[in-house]
């Protein structure tokens, strides 16, 4: 006796997103507020380290790290403010 095996459709299957949905979720929202977050404690930690060192190549090494993480603090910003400014614009005038 053979047993039937299931047949999978091509429309059952997950489809390709070109780019994410315009929809920030509670989630979404609460994983941005913590990469905010840790860039900002990177940044602060940084900023203490590199004014208690000595050598200045590890001084400037320490800056430059903490400067990566204001960037990447900033760019996450840019990112949630055009999310918003985008949202604004959809909701229907009342």
């Amino acid at each position: 006796m053979q047993q039937q095996q299931p047949q999978q459709s091509i429309s059952q299957q997950p489809g390709y997103y070109p780019q994410p949905p315009a929809v920030v979720t509670t989630k979404d929202s609460l994983y941005l507020a913590d990469m905010l977050s840790w860039n900002l404690l990177a940044m602060k930690k940084a900023h203490f380290f590199a004014g208690q060192c000595q050598d200045q190549g590890v001084k400037q090494a320490i800056e430059k790290a903490g400067q990566m993480h204001q960037r990447h603090y900033q760019k996450i910003l840019t990112h949630i403010q055009g999310q918003n400014t985008m949202q604004q614009q959809q909701q229907p005038l009342q």
